[in-house]
């Protein structure tokens, strides 16, 4: 069952996940520029991960080690109040807490910077992750591996 919107068409969480992106562009915006606002960053994304349920902590911690190993280029950085990772300042790939959605899987996605394009024109942009196995995490290491470029 999806939660009711109000009369401007969006959901509370959507609304909720709207003033957190708010609120981080703000707080980038009063922030140093290089190492300073690099270490700030890092810190606010371990923090939400620290913050998120069992599980799902669980995931992000297994999605930041893959990221800094496969992909130390990419920088920590908070997207939408969850955890992402950037080149230049714009998320390539992310994590969304399903219990945080308040939705039945997590989803780990990539964003239009990824290097992911294939020449059939069609590929993936999320995946649904519940409980996944040592398979499907060597999967996710190839994504971050390509997306990063």
């Amino acid at each position: 069952m999806t939660e009711q919107t109000d009369a401007g068409g969006f959901t509370a969480q959507e609304r909720a996940a709207i003033k957190q992106r708010a609120a981080e562009l703000k707080a980038e915006a009063k922030r140093a520029k290089g190492a300073e606002k690099a270490a700030a960053e890092a810190a606010d994304v371990l923090a939400k991960i620290a913050q998120m349920p069992d599980g799902d902590r669980a995931m992000a911690e297994r999605l930041h080690a893959i990221v800094a190993e496969v992909a130390p280029t990419l920088s920590p950085k908070l997207y939408y109040g969850q955890p992402g990772y950037a080149r230049a300042g714009k998320v390539v790939v992310f994590f969304r807490s399903g219990q945080l959605d308040k939705t039945r899987y997590s989803t780990f996605g990539v964003s239009a910077e990824a290097a992911l394009d294939e020449e059939n024109g069609f590929w993936p942009t999320s995946y649904a992750l519940i409980e996944p196995n040592e398979e499907a995490w060597e999967r996710v290491r190839e994504v971050v591996r390509r997306a990063a470029g």
